[in-house]
């Protein structure tokens, strides 16, 4: 399956702001990985090899997509308003539930 073209999802994305004052703080210490959720960013879903091979299986060519870097920062839960009907409730509960079956 192939991402329609979202047009709408790259300006939605360039709205979003940093604050200035999130930009200078210091990193803060990253705590061990929680459960990945549907509302875990993307861009963090892809960089661990087994929720990324549950994005792949679901929902093939998104780390390929044109806008992808556009859209990346954003969970699955905010980027499916944006797919054109593409991103489902029921292909949201099927990755749910396999993001959750991740040890």
């Amino acid at each position: 399956m192939k991402f329609a073209p979202l047009a709408a999802l790259g300006l939605a994305v360039s709205a979003i702001a940093i604050p200035a004052a999130a930009q200078d703080a210091p990193a803060a210490p990253v705590a061990p990985a929680a459960a990945f959720t549907l509302d875990t960013p993307i861009e963090a879903l892809v960089a661990d090899a087994r929720a990324k091979a549950v994005l792949d299986a679901n929902l093939p060519g998104m780390t390929q997509h044109p806008a992808f870097e556009q859209f990346k920062a954003l969970s699955l839960n905010a980027l499916a308003p944006y797919s054109q009907g593409m991103i489902t409730p029921e292909m949201l509960a099927k990755i749910a539930a396999d993001l959750a079956a991740i040890k």
